[in-house]
């Protein structure tokens, strides 16, 4: 190989590492990330869970996005910033983007505390650190071939833990984790480095610590983001990189850049830059990694993306194994919002229809993006998924021989390395060259072929652009194989040794209604008669759809951007009739009309499920549960353009397509007194192995009364998917299929907020109007077979029909067959078998797990015992490990030692403190006998200082800070208190509040806790009042936790955990608090007031209490105080005489009720709950609701815990609970505000946030009157 030119213009001492930059397939090595540690200059974050460097001032500024940043932030959690980090608690454990500028090369909950690890940073501008960061990006932005950085800066974690709770008997975690984040500039360009060492990632989430105890991990997120968004989050521009744990543990797996580990961004310029951008997939330093030995297949990129010559570049060999991609969620990989899990996918880019164009740059944008569906295991995108617009012929990939993958073996001999060199990159030589010029590797875009002329075919590239190779690299010899289950919902990766993949071991890839068949390279997996699908998903033939998902958008109509995240999509298919409907609420009115016209949103529904023609499929037999829909709209004569993103993410348990969406671009205005018709239509799709095109231009008409305007706009459509390369091409697999749509409607119901879709499809062969009429039954769906049951044409008119698997009957009528009930299923003696509609699942009995098969179910090995095979981290000789069982134990310090057992030491005196050292001092000057005016510091029994000090026995007294420093400001005069003493009141702050109530006015309001003070927030009806919210009560020195209210007296009730206590005050104005209750309560939580007897209720979650009194705090009587953890909410029924609370104990977490005299205790609710924190009853609907912060639910039961419900199931972290008027109003303590949902819909319909953030607790409504029965 010739020498890389731009190599030898770094100083020395990068050409001394040039010997390491040899070729090799492996990832990463720890010694190869960039040299880091206090001898190279790092500074050190300080040990701990949520530190932050404070501002690192930059020699030299940076660009992030199109800002100048002067100064960084470094924090423990694997995350950079332009600014210094919130709380920890308001970022860490939530999705992302965050609500801050961020570049977050590993985000979750990191602690250094007690030695594990530590964080080092520093800006560096050594040669050659600079040479080996300009190295990377020259790798993988081929239009930054003469990039030069100035600076850079170096972030590195290394050998860090993740954050634990304590449990019983559990030894800490010795997972650590390494990986480095490295940002190079210039004048004009920043660019980031994330760099992940082979073993470096040991964890790849952590736990949020609000629901700790629930089991459920985080993964970690990996991306950049703006954070510039004043509203809600997700306007500001993001990128991210992962959502899953298998899509953290393909950071050290896979690459952008082709080395295993590493991945590089243009993260900033000078030049406008919209998002982030990623490198291609594949450069230099994949390119010139070693060929496999002969026999062994190995898969590498097509370019260098170096200085070399283009006689020197390898092409892919269309004969050699491929890689399945890392799962990623395609959604929002454009510009604005970008969400990718996987090296980008390169493809050939024809450019701009019926012209040329020069390729783009690797790091630009596509319009149409096309990153590979996360759906096949075994069915990796093809080479034949580019298809050019302007060449008819081409050479089929394919064509060149297996034998030109094969050169040199790799060295024997390696040189290790300290930690510079990029591993694989030149210095050895490469395989033979192929024939035939140089391609294009940094483009990316997959158009359709024009309109006119013949398609080309589905095998057929343009000879001047060889598709090229676009997965990661492997080690010799090892192959990966992605693995799907018949739901489609997850991505399993496997790995073997040699040979092909079989059948024999992976039947059980396929889905149930389908079979697996060898073929000489490989095995598919094809759908059963009566079954259609792609073999990984198989529907029953005739059976109704559903398809759930999201939509997102960000685009603007006419002037005015409109935004929304996540609204609901619903679609509903007929299959036996092609009938289509879909629906998309809550999404805003202009957005809505100006889709009206764009009916190929819920046209994709029409194709994949449309009626075929004998010998025509439909989408979904090809693409299964697994596909990407891109889309491209130009409107006329406005030249607005609008890009559709549709990515199938697999099926449900319940056999529903997941679908999301995200749409971008401009459309035009359409005012709300205009009318959208769209006539019928056809389209013709083109197809190849592993994508559909489709160019079309669409004529719709607006109408306002006797007025019709005529208006039209052309789409391109990209479908790409994963096909199954293994089985041989269907000999007569049409190449061109017509879509027929008919009985198209688009609507928008504005009182509902849907904007709605309906359409009746029919595939078939192009021209297929020419066909005789009468029409069969079957194709127009005329017939009058069963919902759930498949037409089947006969000749002429005539038709019958058959009941579709699953369920049974005469064809026109059809019932679900119960399989589980009947005994046709495949459930194993140890498995549940639960019936759904036309089908059924398996569920593992408790103590058992699924085998290999997915039906059969076997017992769960019992955990070895830590404490018998020495496995345990207890001191040795120094402490006893003592067995919990279930693989538990706790460790206990021999006598004599003392420490938690893992660490043990023999007990020393504490040595003395500074104030115990000044205190023998002056005792000792003043002869052990000081003067009433003589000073003398006060310590405590730990040897710090009060808060308190004193001139010896008389009133000049002022406060201190822990070091013994006076706080400026507190020394008092004779008579008057220093506000230090706890007891007594903070310090005045002007302006001063009002010591009493401010009443607030007539009408329906909600009073909230949050520290210090109670709030008011005014309804509207449901809605929030938020510009008159206001302080009601200021409780200076308190923690206010439950709070309720007396309606037939107008007084509010609040516990105090501060101050031990339980308070209240009138509404009336000038009414102070009053304490009712002031003994015997340890940490007083939630409240409950019985307006009808006079009785109050709370819970004491330091005793372990459930009390009652009478609202005066006389006749007070404990109800329980055995069987209770952490008792917390409570709510009562007066009218039904009823009492619930919640108990969040962390092994058994319930909701009990009883009595109101304590009599009928028994538990209601105990399954799948995790942190019940709030809890109300509603009077008027007679429903028991709670809110978990474990499972973020919000659910409902009937009294008797009957008729339980999901209301909504993405809650934050819900604290207090209350209901009104068919909403609820809910304390968040991740958004730190009163978040309302509608009790029918589940809909978040508004949020409070107060501009004191902190956190909020109880919650209670105040009605003008008294209900029938409340909280």
């Amino acid at each position: 190989m010739r020498g890389d030119r731009a190599a030898v213009r770094p100083a020395l001492p990068l050409l001394l590492w040039l010997p390491l930059l040899w070729p090799r397939a492996g990832a990463l090595r720890p010694g190869e990330l960039f040299p880091h540690g206090p001898a190279r200059g790092d500074r050190l974050l300080r040990d701990g869970d949520d530190e932050s460097s404070g501002a690192v001032e930059l020699a030299r500024p940076l660009r992030f996005y199109g800002a100048r940043v002067r100064r960084l932030y470094v924090g423990t959690n694997g995350i950079i910033s332009t600014q210094d980090f919130p709380r920890e608690t308001q970022y860490v454990d939530d999705g992302f983007p965050t609500d801050f500028p961020a570049i977050a090369p590993f985000l979750a909950d990191v602690d250094t505390s007690q030695g594990r690890g530590r964080v080092l940073f520093r800006e560096d501008t050594s040669p050659e650190v600079l040479a080996l960061a300009a190295r990377y990006v020259r790798t993988g932005f081929p239009r930054a071939a003469h990039f030069a950085p100035t600076h850079a800066f170096l972030a590195t974690w290394a050998q860090v833990g993740a954050y634990e709770e304590a449990a019983r008997g559990a030894p800490p975690s010795g997972e650590r984790n390494t990986f480095q984040a490295v940002l190079a500039s210039d004048e004009s360009d920043t660019y980031a480095l994330f760099l992940y060492p082979a073993g470096g990632l040991q964890f790849f989430g952590t736990r949020p610590k609000e629901s700790y105890n629930v089991q459920l991990e985080l993964p970690a997120r990996v991306g950049f983001c703006r954070g510039e968004a004043t509203g809600l989050k997700g306007e500001a521009p993001y990128f991210s990189l992962t959502s899953t744990e298998q899509s953290v543990k393909n950071l050290y797996q896979h690459s952008n850049l082709g080395v295993p580990g590493v991945w590089a961004f243009h993260i900033g310029s000078t030049s406008p830059l919209d998002n982030v951008r990623p490198a291609a997939a594949g450069g230099g330093l994949s390119a010139a990694q070693t060929p496999a030995p002969p026999g062994q297949p190995f898969s590498h990129v097509a370019a260098l993306e170096s200085d070399d010559a283009e006689d020197d570049l390898d092409y892919y060999d269309g004969n050699e194994e491929e890689v399945e991609y890392p799962p990623g969620d395609p959604e929002e990989a454009a510009k604005g919002h970008s969400s990718v899990d996987v090296p980008l996918h390169v493809e050939a880019d024809p450019g701009p229809l019926g012209g040329g164009g020069s390729p783009l740059d690797s790091d630009l944008a596509s319009p149409l993006p096309h990153p590979t569906p996360s759906g096949g295991p075994f069915y990796p995108a093809t080479e034949s998924a580019t298809l050019d617009p302007q060449t008819e012929e081409g050479r089929p990939v394919g064509e060149t021989d297996a034998s030109d993958a094969k050169g040199p073996t790799e060295s024997s001999e390696q040189l290790e390395t300290g930690g510079l060199a990029p591993p694989g990159t030149e210095g050895h030589p490469p395989a033979p060259p192929r024939e035939g010029p140089a391609p294009h590797p940094e483009t990316r875009s997959l158009q359709p072929h024009p309109a006119a002329g013949t398609p080309p075919s589905g095998l057929d590239v343009p000879p001047h652009r060889p598709v090229l190779d676009h997965h990661p690299p492997l080690g010799h010899g090892r192959q990966v194989v992605g693995v799907e289950d018949d739901i489609g919902s997850n991505t399993e990766v496997f790995t073997y040794n040699a040979g092909k993949e079989t059948c024999e071991h992976n039947h059980g890839r396929c889905s149930r209604h389908a079979f697996c068949t060898d073929y000489a390279t490989g095995f598919c997996c094809h759908c059963q008669s009566r079954f259609y699908g792609n073999g990984q998903q198989c529907l029953p033939e005739g059976a109704p759809h559903r398809v759930n998902g999201k939509v997102s958008g960000h685009l603007r109509v006419g002037p005015t951007p409109v935004h929304f995240t996540d609204v609901d999509l619903h679609a509903y298919i007929v299959s036996n009739d092609g009938r289509a409907y879909m629906a998309i609420s809550h999404i805003p009115q202009p957005a809505a009309r100006a889709l009206l016209p764009l009916t190929p949103i819920g046209g994709l529904f029409g194709w994949l499920f449309a009626l075929e023609k004998p010998g025509w499929t439909n989408g979904f037999s090809l693409t299964g549960a697994a596909f990407t829909h891109d889309m491209e709209v130009t409107f006329h004569p406005g030249g607005e353009r609008l890009l559709v993103t549709q990515t199938a993410e697999g099926l449900d348990p319940e056999n529903y397509l997941s679908i999301r969406t995200h749409i971008r671009g401009q459309a035009p205005y359409i005012p709300a007194n205009l009318t959208v018709h769209v006539a019928p239509y056809k389209e013709l799709y083109h197809y190849a192995d592993s994508a559909v095109t489709s160019a079309s231009s669409r004529d719709y008409a607006l109408a306002a009364g006797a007025v019709n305007q005529t208006r039209s706009y052309r789409v391109l459509q990209n479908i790409t998917f994963q096909a199954c390369r293994h089985a041989p091409r269907p000999r007569a697999a049409p190449a061109v299929q017509q879509l027929s749509v008919d009985r198209v409607f688009a609507w928008y119901a504005e009182d509902e907020g849907v904007l709605r879709f309906a359409l009746t499809s029919l595939v078939g062969p192009a021209g297929g109007d020419s066909e005789p009429t009468p029409v069969n039954p079957c194709y127009d769906g005329s017939h009058a077979c069963a919902m759930t049951a498949r037409c089947r044409p006969g000749a002429g008119v005539d038709y019958s029909c058959e009941c579709a698997p699953g369920y049974q009957g005469d064809g026109r009528s059809c019932a679900d067959v119960n399989e589980c009930a009947t005994g046709f299923h495949r459930c194993g003696p140890n498995a549940m078998c639960v019936n759904l509609p036309g089908s059924y699942r398996c569920e593992c009995r408790p103590g058992y797990e699924f085998a290999d098969d997915g039906h059969t179910c076997r017992v769960v090995a019992p955990p070895p015992s830590p404490c018998e095979d020495g496995s345990h981290s207890c001191a040795p000789g120094q402490a006893q490990c003592i067995p919990r069982g279930g693989g538990a134990f706790s460790c206990a310090c021999l006598p004599g030692y003392s420490g938690d057992g893992h660490q043990c030491s023999e007990p020393t005196p504490r040595p003395r403190t500074v104030c115990e050292r000044w205190r023998e001092t002056l005792l000792e000057l003043y002869g052990g006998a000081p003067g009433d005016d003589q000073y003398v510091p006060q310590c405590d029994e730990w040897g710090h200082f009060t808060p308190l000090q004193c001139h010896g026995r008389s009133d000049f007294c002022w406060c201190v800070d822990r070091d013994g420093r006076e706080v400026p400001g507190t020394r008092s005069q004779p008579g008057t208190t220093p506000a230090c003493v706890p007891t007594v009141a903070p310090p005045t702050v002007r302006p001063t509040p009002r010591p009493d109530v401010t009443p607030p006015p007539v009408g329906t309001y909600l009073l909230y806790a949050q520290g210090q003070q109670i709030g008011h927030l005014p309804l509207n009806g449901t809605r929030l009042q938020k510009d008159a919210a206001r302080t009601l009560l200021s409780l200076h020195g308190s923690i206010v936790v439950g709070i309720d209210y007396d309606c037939r007296e107008r007084m509010v009730y609040w516990t105090d955990v501060a101050g031990r206590t339980i308070s209240r005050a009138s509404l009336e104005p000038g009414a102070e608090p009053e304490t009712i209750i002031s003994s015997g309560l340890m940490s007083p939580e939630g409240l409950a007031i019985d307006h009808v007897r006079r009785t109050m209720y709370w819970t004491d979650s330091g005793l372990d209490k459930i009390e009652r009194a009478r609202l005066d705090g006389s006749e007070r009587k404990a109800l329980f105080h055995t069987d209770l953890v952490n008792p917390r909410a409570i709510a009562v029924d007066p009218i039904r005489g009823n009492l619930y609370w919640t108990d969040w104990n962390r092994e058994a977490p319930k909701i009990e009720t009883s009595s109101l005299e304590g009599e009928n205790r028994r538990i209601l609710v105990n399954k799948d709950i995790g942190l019940p924190n709030g809890l109300t009853f509603d009077a008027f609907s007679k429903l028991l609701c709670w809110a978990d912060a474990g499972t973020k639910r919000l659910e409902c039961t009937l009294p008797d815990g009957a008729g339980r419900r999901v209301i909504q199931s993405s809650l934050n972290y819900p604290f207090s609970l209350v209901s009104y008027a068919g909403h609820f109003y809910h304390t968040d303590w991740r958004r730190d505000g009163v978040i309302s949902v509608d009790r029918d819909s589940g809909q978040f319909t508004d949020e409070y946030l107060p501009e004191q953030r902190s956190h909020l607790y109880g919650i209670t409504a105040v009605h003008p009157y008294c209900p029938a029965g409340r909280k």
